[in-house]
């Protein structure tokens, strides 16, 4: 089975584990069940339950304990883009080629459909330690998960990104690589950590995902801005030049684009040894090169 084949295969997977965890669409609060629901399943490419599956089976997991996680860090990554779509925010209309959730449901909705992801984002996860009452690996599972997606992860991050664009004084390179890393990296980190952590990883094999996890996280922020740059809406699903109409400062407008490029290789080839020394297969290794390089 070839790389294709078998990411479309991998895909499929995580698709029927995040339908089983999804809440059903009824009741009172009907309405943001469907938003919730139509967020997560508009498509994607699963990066991050993939990336948690991988470093699971890569340090031995073969039960289902990971499932619950793999669900909700989707679920968590889909709350902040329903969040960052918003008129308050980005102002974007589309995502992953269809109208973003404010659009089709409204913006009270959608920031509810986000508090309600985040929110059951957790409560999925909850779900683990009644299949494993008492393992430390579950709580340190669940603690990797609430701290990278917090204040101190992924909303510090954000945060980080909002603050600057109200900014008269440019961004420096260092701001802008803790944005990334907080923003874009700290999901990433969490899904290698998490799928170590709960295959019974040693404590050097989980930091070398966490470095593997911001590697890969900021070269993925670097190639998005460029493609934000030389990318075209079909192939994004979304509108290009986005960065500069909301004059915002990226990697390419700090460092120029050739600069951008060779970081984005540099991180890439780091992350990949690291990869390499835990054992990683030709799937793994694959996978992460061709979300760093692609074009969509």
């Amino acid at each position: 089975m070839n790389f294709k084949e078998e990411l479309a295969k991998r895909i499929e997977e995580i698709e029927g584990i995040l339908k089983h965890y999804l809440p059903k669409e009824e009741g009172s609060q009907k309405a943001v069940l469907q938003a919730m629901n139509y967020s997560v399943l508009a498509g994607g490419k699963r990066l991050r339950p993939m990336l948690m599956q991988e470093a699971y089976r890569l340090f031995g997991g073969t039960e289902d304990i990971i499932n619950p996680f793999m669900a909700s860090l989707e679920m968590i990554h889909t709350y902040s883009l329903i969040h960052d779509d918003l008129p308050a925010m980005d102002n974007d209309e589309y995502r992953r080629g269809k109208k973003t959730t404010h659009v089709v449901y409204g913006e009270a909705i959608a920031i509810l459909a986000g508090d309600g992801l985040l929110n059951y984002a957790f409560e999925t996860a909850a779900g683990a330690f009644a299949k494993k009452p008492g393992d430390c690996r579950v709580e340190q599972a669940f603690s990797v998960l609430a701290k990278k997606a917090g204040v101190f992860g992924m909303i510090g991050g954000q945060t980080a990104d909002i603050v600057a664009e109200g900014r008269t004084e440019p961004l420096t390179l260092e701001e802008l690589l803790y944005i990334h890393e907080n923003k874009t990296a700290a999901l990433i980190q969490s899904a290698l950590m998490i799928g170590a952590l709960l295959a019974g990883a040693g404590k050097q094999q989980v930091l070398d995902m966490e470095k593997a996890g911001y590697d890969i996280g900021v070269a993925f922020q670097i190639q998005d801005d460029i493609l934000d740059v030389t990318g075209d809406m079909e192939k994004l699903g979304k509108p290009i030049g986005s960065d500069e109409k909301n004059n915002k400062a990226t990697y390419v407008t700090l460092v120029g684009l050739k600069q951008a490029e060779k970081e984005q290789e540099r991180l890439s080839g780091e992350a990949v040894r690291l990869l390499e020394k835990a054992g990683a297969g030709s799937f793994f290794l694959e996978l992460v090169q061709s979300l760093i390089t692609r074009e969509s």
